[in-house]
């Protein structure tokens, strides 16, 4: 027996507290009159026992009113994004030019310098 309750996917945009989730739902429909494709898209709160994290797929069905703005609860995880993308989205990855330039700063004056320097210095004096 199945149930006539809405079921909607969306992709989670938002972490807002402990178990609740922003979750955005794109829709594309034809316009009646012209013809044009139009595409919308909404955002819900839905609670959230899963542990989701931005960018996840999700499927939500419709619940009973979990607090004044929460009316969907997430139904499955249609896909994980990775460990990577959610640390690239936080800006948690190291940036691969700042180490590049780190390499080509000179040397400070303290730090001793190549042998063949050291001999071409000597053999100047």
């Amino acid at each position: 027996m199945t149930n006539q309750r809405r079921r909607l996917t969306g992709v989670v945009t938002r972490l807002s507290t402990e178990k609740t989730v922003r979750v955005k739902v794109d829709r594309d429909f034809r316009h009646p009159l012209y013809e044009k494709v139009v595409r919308t898209s909404k955002q819900y709160l839905v609670h959230d026992e899963m542990g989701c994290q931005p960018g996840d797929k999700v499927v939500i069905v419709e619940s009973k009113p979990i607090s004044k703005r929460k009316r969907f609860v997430i139904q499955e995880i249609l896909r994980r994004v990775s460990d990577i993308d959610v640390a690239a989205s936080q800006g948690e990855l190291i940036d691969e030019s700042a180490v590049l330039e780190d390499a080509a700063e000179p040397k400070a004056a303290d730090e001793p310098e190549e042998p063949e320097q050291i001999e071409e210095a000597e053999a100047e004096a």
